[in-house]
């Protein structure tokens, strides 16, 4: 049974509200690419860790309020196309479950924290990978990255109505990586055969030394060394020439 014009006409704003609140529950999505720090800081990169500016200003929307938490999400750069923003803050996934999606939420903050305007005098960074006390099980862990990368970020404002906004993503990142020392061929081969040359030298000058020694300590042990000393006897045979014996004296008659 068909309806009215009348009960058609009713339905059209309820039908069009709903279509709205449809359309409202998707992302928003915010024009700003995290960057890296510009500041001059030492260990910008390091092997675990990089250093973001803060998306100060970035989040001054309506649908975002103050309490809203910010998280900032790190990707291996081949799963960022594969992130699935949580609709609660209790799926947030941890730095424990890296391995196996892809991706984990860090650095919770707020609106407050990323004001607009100047920051002043005051370094404002976010160093991510930074906190290596923390267990990688626990939500919103800053655990140290585990590899060279590459990585690619984005900041994703989730509250308990679900996810609200998020960021363009960064481009790709990569860490240092450890260089294993090799020899190089020229003046530092050079060098190590004039050490090696010197070390030869000053161990034939040692073995000499040491074995003059031995000979002059054996020499003077035994040109030293008495026959007898003084509580040693020495027994002397005596003996006496034929043509110097004399017979025993007889007495007279």
């Amino acid at each position: 049974m068909g309806l009215s014009g009348g009960q058609s006409g009713l339905l059209m704003p309820p039908l069009l509200l709903l279509t709205c609140l449809q359309l409202g529950m998707g992302l928003e999505r915010i024009s700003y690419v995290p960057q890296l720090s510009s500041a001059t800081l030492a260990g910008t990169f390091t092997q675990s860790t990089f250093t973001l500016e803060q998306p100060r200003g970035r989040f001054s929307h309506l649908n975002i309020s103050d309490f809203d938490p910010i998280w900032l999400v790190v990707a291996h750069s081949n799963a960022a196309q594969n992130f699935t923003a949580p609709q609660r803050v209790e799926d947030t996934p941890v730095p424990a479950d890296f391995p196996q999606r892809g991706y984990y939420l860090t650095l919770m903050a707020n609106r407050a924290l990323y004001p607009g305007g100047q920051p002043g005098n005051q370094l404002r960074v976010l160093r991510v990978g930074n906190d290596t006390h923390c267990s990688p099980m626990t939500r919103g862990c800053n655990h140290p990255l585990p590899g060279p990368g590459p990585y690619r970020v984005k900041f994703l404002v989730v509250s308990d109505r679900g996810s609200l906004a998020e960021t363009e993503w960064s481009s790709e990142l990569r860490l240092q990586q450890a260089e294993a020392l090799q020899a190089t061929p020229g003046s530092q081969s050079a060098g190590a055969v004039v050490i090696i040359a010197i070390l030869s030298v000053l161990l034939a000058v040692l073995l000499t030394a040491l074995l003059v020694l031995l000979i002059y300590t054996c020499y003077d042990t035994c040109g030293s060394t008495p026959i007898s000393g003084p509580r040693e006897s020495v027994c002397v045979r005596r003996y006496n020439p034929h043509h110097m014996f004399s017979p025993p004296a007889v007495g007279g008659s």
